[in-house]
């Protein structure tokens, strides 16, 4: 895979100042078209060989680029704070929007590739093939958001490399930029090489393909990145858009199952006329209130982080539980995120992006009031989200709960249910009741002309993204008491079997 990095590319002065000229004129072209049309991120990966030339060639490409319009990223040990998060946290948070470029050094295929070669935990093959399947997972997803991904990886030889330390080391002013580890890593080249070459075979996809860059020459290298983004910018903004289901009306009403014989649906089958009484509700909502507190401040919770979602009918009463569940803890290690339309901001994102940058780290807890379940609910019943983007939603949403769990967060989504009668029951109460009347609005109405569609994608929703790490509790709501014990009784059990604390 390397061989052709390895045959000495040279560019002489005269070509290269010849091209640079009209590289310069293009790059500024293509990036103002890009920054007009707002409709595609660029996220520039820069990756290889230490004193592969990598950072002059970054330099070079962002003096011909205008620099308002660039950000470059570079990554070193995580933070403590990004240790406290799932790996991609970190990357999540400062993916560039739509019309602009990012490049990222150091990115999400470096960890990887040195745990596997330096790492001497007993597993890391595995756990190597992993990483590798979630990355493909990930830029998949980004590719299908309108992020284009350039993926360069500068190379050396054995011999070139050694050299190029070498040189390094014995200049004054380049020496510090060699290091003990630098070297200590060019000691196993060999298998730096194997399982580098592994990771780009691997995740070499159409949407987001590999470029090796022969870093031996200083002018070569840095024609050939210009040229690589130049040319991936150019494809993008001549392909022809995408085809798209637009047919909105036939989009919401479109199962993903099969109509049931029998007329039976998660939902149908909920006993929502189960009560509690109120001498029974106080004393089950204390008796949870307080595990939930002696839970939350538990020594082996230091380690985990707790994430709740809540969806639910309009009027479900969502608000009413989330406020029991809150002043049961201590609320300097809880967050309440209350998801309404995205912003201009947050549409210029990856709809996962906005709720990525709201999670918590550990030893705390946030709440979702609405979620990233909206791609799959609302944007899918009211059109907001085209076909193809809401069905693939599911997996990608199974992915981030995923990986979220395999970092020590805990997930617990709570679905909470009510009768059509009874929904209108508390519609026609909050008009009348003044210090409600804020609750109705024209939207709850007209969502409500949509229940049975609405129930369509909530058993979708339900089938596909209910797994063992993170399942999906309905909720039986008509009785909000029975509800907020439910809730309760729920976070208790689950924190207790993840914390192994009876």
């Amino acid at each position: 895979m390397f061989e052709d990095a390895e045959l000495g590319h040279k560019v002489d002065k005269a070509t290269f100042a010849k091209r640079e000229v009209e590289l310069r004129e293009r790059l500024l072209s293509a990036q103002i078209e890009l920054a007009r049309r707002k409709d595609v991120a660029v996220a520039v990966l820069v990756n290889g060989v230490e004193a592969g030339g990598k950072g002059e060639s970054v330099a070079a490409l962002t003096s011909w680029l205008d620099a308002r319009f660039v950000a470059v990223n570079a990554y070193d040990d995580p933070t403590d704070e990004e240790r406290e998060h799932a790996p991609m946290w970190r990357y999540w948070r400062i993916l560039p929007p739509k019309g602009r470029i990012a490049i990222f050094f150091g990115n999400w295929y470096t960890q990887p590739i040195v745990d596997r070669v330096l790492g001497k935990a007993k597993g890391r093959d595995a756990a190597f093939e992993r990483s590798l399947e979630e990355i493909t997972r990930f830029e998949r997803m980004l590719a299908a958001e309108n992020v284009l991904l350039v993926k360069t990886w500068f190379h050396l030889s054995r011999k070139v490399q050694k050299k190029r330390l070498t040189e390094l080391e014995s200049d004054a002013d380049t020496s510090w930029r060699v290091t003990k580890e630098d070297w200590r890593r060019f000691k196993r080249y060999d298998e730096f090489r194997a399982i580098s070459e592994r990771a780009l075979r691997r995740t070499s996809t159409g949407d987001a393909p590999w470029t090796i860059i022969d870093g031996s020459d200083e002018q070569y290298r840095k024609l050939v990145l210009a040229e690589t983004l130049l040319s991936a910018m150019k494809a993008r903004a001549e392909a022809p858009a995408e085809r798209r289901d637009v047919e909105h009306k036939a989009v919401q009403r479109r199962s993903m199952r099969p109509a049931p014989v029998d007329s039976k649906t998660v939902l149908t089958e909920l006993d929502l006329t189960q009560t509690l009484r109120d001498a029974r509700y106080d004393k089950q909502l204390a008796t949870y209130q307080a595990r939930l507190a002696r839970l939350t401040r538990h020594p082996k919770f230091r380690d985990r982080a707790l994430v709740i979602v809540f969806e639910g009918n309009d009027a479900a009463g969502k608000g009413g539980t989330i406020r029991r569940v809150t002043s049961a803890v201590d609320l300097r290690l809880l967050r309440v995120v209350s998801i309404a339309a995205p912003s201009d901001e947050e549409k210029a994102q990856p709809y996962l992006w906005r709720f990525w940058r709201q999670l918590p780290r550990h030893a705390r807890m946030t709440i979702f009031d609405r979620s990233w379940y909206g791609r799959v609910l609302v944007e899918r019943v009211e059109g907001f989200a085209q076909e193809p983007d809401w069905r693939r939603a599911y997996g990608e949403i199974n992915d981030f709960e995923l990986e979220l769990t395999r970092h020590g967060t805990i997930v617990v989504k709570f679905w909470l249910a009510i009768s059509k009668q009874e929904q209108l029951k508390r519609f026609k109460a909050r008009e009348e009741i003044a210090f409600k009347q804020f609750k109705i609005t024209d939207e709850d109405w007209r969502n409500r002309k949509k229940w049975d569609a609405y129930a369509d994608a909530v058993c979708d929703m339900v089938e596909r993204t209910s797994t063992a790490v993170a399942p999906w509790v309905l909720v039986e709501a008509n009785d909000k008491k029975f509800a907020r014990v439910k809730v309760l009784r729920t976070l208790v059990e689950r924190l207790e079997a993840e914390l192994g604390h009876a």
